[in-house]
């Protein structure tokens, strides 16, 4: 059962000319207990109509109507029942109406005696949300619409309405209210009079004005409070979420997404920028629905009127009304373009600042349907905002940096390991050899002269392979460190190869290698490089091959314009194969495939790396591809071709070298020697 009829509404039926005014909870109290306090300190025996909307509001109140009961036994009482409010008669009566009546809207209190008169009743505007739990702010802060009056002739009107729905819920209370009717509303409601007639005390009346004032700015008050803790709790939402993380783009995202969400604007956008950038790309945003999406778009800087004044000023620009402003009027056609195809109507841009350097750019849009002006406690806002992405950004990078180092730390202390490893291993080894072989010569005079003949080319070749050691450590060390001299030089690249051939063949006399095609065109141009060190990188390209390929393989040497600057030479052969997840670590100083102690082949494994940093030299490029273990390796660099336009007076004439080859050609068991750094 539930009534929805509205006792506030059926008494303006009533009286058409009444006008409902507005009331704070602080003032109903106020007047309720005033209403209350005369029953109190009177002497007869008045009809008291208390209506709450809920138990919980009756119980704070239950203690005064037990003693209002003590001086009148025409008391009802009515409210929403939560827990023990039920029917009952007991001190006075209490009637338990449906949560979903419409008097669990409104608040009431009647009061007539038979010489005066009160009326209290007023519905709640702005309910809570059902469940929602009331804080003290928001309970004061209640508003309340309905007439407080005096007039005999409203309060009976309004006792007779709420009787009625009593007696809806309690019938057997007929007989009791007809007999207070009988008593004390039998008085006629006619004649109504025309216009509201309030004779309520003067000194009740400014006191609930006074009330009313002052809630009205404790209410201002609140709000206020309430939107300074809104910001603080996004200022500090936000601080938190960007500082979780140590990466950029997810330092840009949560920003924008919170700042958005925060702001309640149709669109916030971050990008990365500097002071001299001519375009910056959109990196990050938040749109509501509905809206254009902006991300990865280039936004144009260079000549752009706004960011210039941000960016002099290193303070936040806001623009309430972005069709009529002078800086994009009178600009060029670029920000009307974007402020008619993005639909921006205000605009805020606040930068991303550390230590007055730019880093960046937030951009705040309303995109309509009308204008809306920035308030300044908004861009306070997001400015402290910005100087948190700005703080957070440096963090990210400092960390990145931080393990860019970490990682170069990690790999000199590999390199100090595979040092010690693989120099202790290739060093200790030659020279056991040749202390045994001068221990031998030395302690045996007796020894035959073809076994002394042997000791001793034993001993020279473990001396040469510390030769080579100490050279390949001397070279790479001279590259690292830009002391290597380069005299760059037009070659031909069929002369070097063949060279290179015939020097790979010198140095693995007597052992069986893989055979050696280089069919290299005639039609291709002479080459830019220094023409020892392209030997050289071609034949630890063709040592490397000869080392992991069976003799019964194959070894290639190719070479092809890749464009009109350079020529792409591979050397390849049909060897044990590299996995794909080492192709790049092969580059690397002292790399071993089998580890430096576990190989089946010798070498420092810096042959690769001087390799990479001689190719460096001449601008090009390095790399390896192979299609797995056991199915052979391509290596592949690039050189730059000849221009005679940019020769020099330090290039050697091209014979010089091809002599050279022509006297390597004639003796193979004598390669021709580079030049030694280390001497």
């Amino acid at each position: 059962m539930s009534i929805s009829n509205s006792v506030v509404t059926e008494l303006l039926r009533i009286f058409p000319n009444w006008r409902p005014q507005m009331y704070f909870k602080s003032s109903l109290t106020a007047l309720s207990h005033a209403m209350e306090d005369r029953v109190l300190a009177g002497v007869d025996r008045p009809l008291v109509i208390a209506s709450f909307q809920r138990e919980r509001f009756y119980r704070q109140e239950a203690h005064r109507y037990r003693r209002i009961a003590d001086r009148t036994d025409r008391v009802y009482v009515l409210a929403a029942p939560e827990t023990e409010f039920r029917n009952a008669s007991d001190y006075y009566e209490t009637i338990a109406f449906t949560p979903d009546d419409a008097l669990a809207e409104e608040w009431h209190l009647v009061v007539i005696g038979r010489n005066h008169s009160s009326c209290l009743v007023c519905r709640e505007r702005n309910l809570p949300v059902t469940g929602e739990k009331i804080n003290a702010a928001m309970d004061a802060s209640r508003r309340f619409e309905g007439i407080w009056t005096f007039d005999r002739q409203v309060s009976i009107a309004a006792a007779e309405i709420i009787l009625a729905k009593i007696l809806v819920y309690r019938p057997e209370l007929a007989e009791k209210i007809a007999l207070t009717r009988q008593e004390l509303l039998a008085e006629s409601l006619a004649p109504v009079i025309d216009a509201a007639v309030d004779n309520a005390d003067p000194f009740v009346q400014r006191l609930i004005t006074y009330l009313q004032a002052g809630q009205y700015k404790l209410l201002k008050a609140n709000k206020s409070l309430s939107l300074k803790e809104q910001k603080e709790r996004l200022l500090n939402s936000v601080t938190s979420a960007i500082r979780r993380s140590l990466h950029t783009e997810e330092i840009l995202q949560v920003a924008v997404q919170k700042l958005g969400e925060g702001m309640g604007v149709c669109r916030c956008v971050v990008y990365r920028c500097h002071e001299t950038d001519t375009t910056a790309k959109i990196d990050r945003e938040f749109i509501s629905p509905g809206i254009t999406s902006l991300e990865g778009q280039n936004w144009q800087l260079k000549d752009n009127p706004l960011f210039e004044e941000v960016v002099k000023l290193r303070e936040p620009l806001s623009i309430d009304n972005a069709l009529t402003d002078p800086r994009i009027h009178n600009s060029e056609t670029y920000l009307k373009h974007i402020v008619s195809s993005c639909s921006i109507f205000s605009w805020l841009l606040v930068p991303v600042l550390y230590q007055g350097k730019l880093l960046g750019m937030l951009e705040l849009h309303h995109c309509g349907p009308v204008p809306s002006a920035w308030k300044e406690e908004d861009v306070s806002l997001v400015n402290a905002i910005a100087t948190q992405v700005g703080v957070a950004l440096m963090q990210a990078e400092a960390y990145a940096n931080l393990e860019e180092l970490n990682e170069q730390l990690e790999a000199l202390d590999r390199t100090r390991s595979n040092l010690v490893a693989i120099t202790g291993h290739e060093l200790r080894t030659p020279l056991s050899t040749i202390r045994v072989c001068l221990e031998s010569i030395a302690t045996e005079p007796d020894m035959p002269i073809e076994m002394r003949q042997i000791m001793l080319n034993t001993a020279l070749q473990d001396a040469e392979r510390m030769r080579k050691l100490v050279q390949d450590f001397l070279t790479l060390s001279e590259f690292e460190s830009g002391r290597a001299k380069i005299h760059p030089e037009p070659l031909s690249l069929q002369e070097c190869i063949d060279l290179a051939v015939s020097n790979a063949i010198a140095r693995n006399y007597g052992t069986e290698i893989p055979q050696i095609d280089s069919p290299i065109s005639s039609e291709l141009p002479l080459v830019q490089a220094d023409g020892e060190w392209l030997v050289e990188v071609l034949v630890k390209l063709l040592d490397n091959a000869c080392k992991f390929t069976d003799s019964e393989g194959k070894i290639a040497i190719a070479a092809n314009n890749t464009d009109a600057q350079s020529i792409e030479v591979t050397v390849s052969d049909t060897g044990r194969g590299i996995e794909a997840n080492r192709l790049e670590k092969i580059f690397d100083r002292f790399y071993q495939e089998e580890g430096a102690l576990r190989r089946s082949a010798g070498g420092t494994g810096l042959g690769l790396a001087i390799c990479r940093q001689i190719v460096k030299t001449w601008g090009g490029q390095i790399w390896a591809e192979s299609d797995g273990k056991d199915r052979g390796s391509q290596f592949h660099f690039t050189i730059p071709v000849f221009d005679n336009n940019i020769l020099t007076s330090q290039a050697q004439p091209a014979n010089l070298l091809n002599r050279d080859i022509q006297g390597t050609k004639a003796k193979a068991k004598t390669p021709r020697k580079r030049r030694d750094i280390g001497k």
